[in-house]
């Protein structure tokens, strides 16, 4: 520890630690402008100039590293009057242009003139700044407003990793400019700037600061759930703002955070019930749901009726939604689009590690000396994760391996890149298993106390082919042995696996080939994590309150635990209950004549074009969601929900933190909160009233379930919840055998999340469609090439199960072989042709 006195005050603090951090834990308030604790200093304003004495001259206090026994001064008339200066220099052809400027009311500049009591101009230069750049998307940058402090510049290249903005010219001519193909749009240098430089233009003239009502709220666009404060003034979001001290996401954002809000407010927004697609009261509405379910069940029984939930509802919801059907209709027929992925990953990790999510808090990433990114693009579908990963590769001394078919966002970073065959996870996952052996990584002593099948797993190791993986997946042993050198040699290792291998018809096998790997590298300590992604905002919370067949809420196995739940809702609850595909096929069947859909859109499932199909089949057909569509369009009756702005509740992040918020406006329209249907109906149904109080939903769930047991709550504006991290016991572990399918070949079309969009939401907001306006097929130089393909052309894609056409964008990103195409654009149709429950399909490509 060093030892210094600052303004009379002792202080002792790590050694490199600066004046103005040391200043900082005694309340010694030295003014700053361009310093921002999340990333490295600068030096740029030198507002914090401090003296330090024997020393002759004043030393930036944000870049001056503290000595033992100095004595530094914050406060003089020497300093006040050197700072007022530089403040005059700074305000030199700085526009008098506060009463129109954005920033004003919340501008730092603004601030520290009044605190300086810098009140007139004493020195004139002439204006050479460039004129003001309107061309970028979303952004406005005004030259003559900029103090050059480069916050913006080190949040771009520390913190998101894009790179894309830069001081361009030197001297009194230099400005921040843009290399716009590489912005992110994430909006941090419009949050970080200092003045009014950087503007928002979907905010731009919208409101004065002091006129808006910050509404502390999640970020339910992905798993990361960020924590953010929603503005609002006359019952509108106006933008999104969060603080770096009071949130997990230190105040950055992506774009879909920080600009794309507007779907919340979109003229399109369903807004009244329709009855056979024409307006009608609730009551009108209810009063026919509640018919028809009487009617068919009194026909049919309650299996000719089912429903899918969604992530985009909270967890009280989703547990109303379980319950509704379980206890009021008697049904369990009831699934959700996490089928298709997160449920296979989580079949894996229960059956190998005895966990139901990631295994520890996300912060561990930051931290890790080594990252496995295993099928995940982070960048697109957890964009917190990107950062934490960079806070270790970048930041810190941990290196990173990617194993992807493609090339991401990340993979600049990469110390290690794996870039596999489509469909040879397992044989890719297994064969670093074997190295990990062979090179004398692996901890036997640990493994023997925590593996109950330890020997069988040694045989299975010893018994992996290496040339047969190298074979498989077309990567050369040598850079097999690098990537397991990377994850041998660290003490803290994090694996990170996503869609890619979730969301394929073996995800379960392929989670299982991770899972083991993670037992193996050692990420399963209380220092590392396993940490599995899926894009939307709260799968983890559709599990947690187990809206799926096979297990109650709290992952309690169905058959074994109905009587408690029975007991507990004071009913009876049916035996067995079908999936997705069940659902399907007995709709198909004519058997299910009932399905009620929440929050939920089929066209975004696999093999969508035969799901939109059977739907025309039901003969009551309910939708309850925010936007029209073609599902809505079929609906007998339309239930309009609301957004996680109009609404209370939870969500539960991807390392299972559960975070609470308050609605910020009201429902638009005759919009109604989702679990006000639900708890309307259970009640018509069932003639008991159901709660629609929060804290009476936590606590039924804490009294029938373990979710809750293991927590930390946090006493912050956001009401944290903490899952505390997965304590391995000695024999819980069980080392999965797998075997190594064939993989494929021949032209591949890969369907998974974009980095600009998440799931169909964001399309209806003006902001991200700016940026990324259509869905294209990215396609590889050498198949475009091959088929007479140009960048932009029109293509037909063909599977077996249907066929689209795209634009076509021509990207070194993806492999010879591979097309990808985001399934965000329903209009693109890449789902209808994959095959059913995978993301991975062969396909024609022809020009048109």
């Amino acid at each position: 520890m060093v030892n210094l006195t600052i303004d009379g005050k002792s202080v002792s603090v790590p050694k490199n630690t600066t004046i103005l951090e040391a200043a900082r834990q005694v309340d010694i308030h030295i003014p700053t402008l361009c310093w921002l604790e999340k990333v490295s200093t600068t030096g740029a304003c030198r507002i914090c100039a401090v003296e330090i004495e024997g020393v002759d001259r004043p030393m930036t206090a944000c870049n001056t590293p503290v000595k033992e026994g100095i004595n530094v001064t914050t406060q003089s008339e020497q300093l006040k009057k050197s700072r007022k200066q530089i403040m005059e220099l700074i305000l030199v052809n700085h526009p008098l242009d506060c009463p129109v400027c954005d920033a004003g009311g919340e501008c730092d500049l603004q601030d520290i003139c009044y605190d300086l009591d810098v009140v007139r101009q004493e020195f004139q230069a002439d204006d050479v700044n460039p004129e003001t750049i309107n061309h970028w998307p979303l952004i406005q940058q005004v030259p003559n407003r900029c103090i050059l402090c480069e916050k913006c510049v080190k949040v771009c290249h520390e913190l998101i990793g894009a790179d894309a903005l830069f001081v361009n010219e030197k001297g009194d001519r230099a400005f921040i400019d843009k290399k716009v193909e590489n912005c992110t749009y994430c909006g941090n240098c419009v949050a970080v700037c200092p003045t009014g430089t950087m503007i928002s233009k979907p905010f731009k003239f919208k409101a004065r600061p002091w006129t808006l009502r910050k509404a502390p709220s999640v970020c339910t666009y992905c798993p990361s759930q960020c924590q953010i404060d929603l503005n609002v003034l006359n019952n509108e979001i106006l933008r999104v703002t969060s603080e770096d001290a009071e949130t997990t996401n230190k105040g950055t954002l992506c774009v879909g955070g920080f600009f794309g809000y507007s779907y919340i407010n979109n003229q399109k927004r369903l807004v009244e019930p329709l009855v056979e697609q024409k307006p009608s009261s609730w009551e009108e509405a209810v009063d026919r749901v509640v018919a028809d379910i009487t009617k068919i069940k009194a026909e049919n029984g309650p299996a000719a009726i089912a429903g899918f939930s969604s992530p985009h509802l909270t967890n009280e919801e989703n547990y109303l939604f379980q319950k509704l059907f379980r206890a009021a209709i008697g049904s369990n027929n009831i699934d959700t689009e996490a089928r298709f992925g997160a449920l296979r990953a989580l079949r894996a990790l229960d059956k190998g590690l005895g966990l139901h999510g990631a295994s520890n808090r996300m912060d561990v990433i930051g931290t890790a000396d080594a990252v496995l990114v295993f099928g995940a693009d982070p960048s697109a579908e957890a964009p917190a994760v990107d950062w934490k990963i960079q806070d270790a590769v970048r930041r810190g001394d941990g290196k990173l391996v990617i194993a992807n078919m493609r090339q991401i966002h990340l993979t600049q970073f990469a110390e290690s890149q794996l870039g596999y065959k489509p469909g040879s996870e397992i044989a890719l996952a297994n064969a670093l298993g074997r190295l990990l052996l062979d090179r004398n990584y692996l901890d036997d002593e640990s493994l023997k106390s925590t593996v109950s099948n330890y020997e069988e797993m040694k045989a299975d190791l010893n018994a992996v082919d290496l040339a047969g993986a190298v074979e498989a997946t077309g990567i050369s042993l040598e850079a097999m042995e690098q990537a397991a050198d990377i994850i041998g040699k660290a003490n803290k290792v994090a694996v990170i696996f996503g869609a890619d291998i979730c969301k394929s018809a073996f995800g379960t096998s392929k989670a299982a080939a991770v899972a083991n790997l993670a037992i193996l590298s050692g990420a399963l300590s209380v220092d590392g994590g396993l940490f599995p992604l899926d894009e939307k905002g709260n799968t983890q919370g559709v599990l947690n309150m187990g809206v799926y067949p096979e297990d109650l809420p709290g992952f309690q196995p169905y058959a074994k635990n109905k009587e408690k739940f029975a007991k507990a809702w004071r009913c009876e609850l049916p035996d067995g209950g079908l999936d997705a595909d069940g659902i399907l096929q007995e709709i198909e069947a004519g058997t299910i004549r009932f399905l009620y859909l929440a929050a939920t859109n089929p066209q975004n499932f696999p093999n969508s074009g035969r799901w939109l199909k059977a739907l025309g089949k039901v003969e009551v057909l309910v939708v309850q969601d925010i936007f029209p569509t073609e599902i809505t369009r079929l609906a007998t009756v339309v239930l309009p929900g609301s957004t996680y702005a109009e609404k209370s509740g939870s969500f539960t992040s991807l390392d299972r933190t559960v975070r609470g918020f308050e609605a910020a406006i009201r429902p638009v329209g005759q919009c109604r909160e989702d679990w006000e249907i639900f708890a309307e109906l259970y009640a018509r149904l069932s003639k008991n009233s159901m709660t629609q109080d929060r804290e009476d939903v936590f606590n039924e769930v804490r009294d029938l379930t373990s979710l809750y047991a293991d927590v930390t709550f946090l006493e912050d504006k956001y009401a944290t919840c903490l899952q505390n991290p997965h304590q391995v016991a000695d024999q819980s572990l069980k080392y999965q055998l797998i075997s190594v399918g064939t993989g494929v070949g021949g032209l591949q079309l890969l369907t998974g999340t974009s980095a600009g969009h998440f799931g169909t939401t964001s399309i209806w907001a003006a902001a991200p469609l700016e940026v990324e306006p259509e869905g294209l097929l990215k396609v590889n130089g050498k198949d475009a090439e091959a088929a007479g393909i140009s960048d932009g052309d029109e293509i037909k894609v063909t599977s077996t199960t249907g066929s689209t056409t795209g634009k076509v964008l021509i990207s070194t990103s993806v492999p010879e072989g591979l097309i990808f195409a985001p399934h965000n654009f329903i209009e693109l149709g890449s789902q209808q042709l994959m095959p059913d429950g995978d993301n991975l399909t062969p396909v024609q490509m022809t020009k048109i």
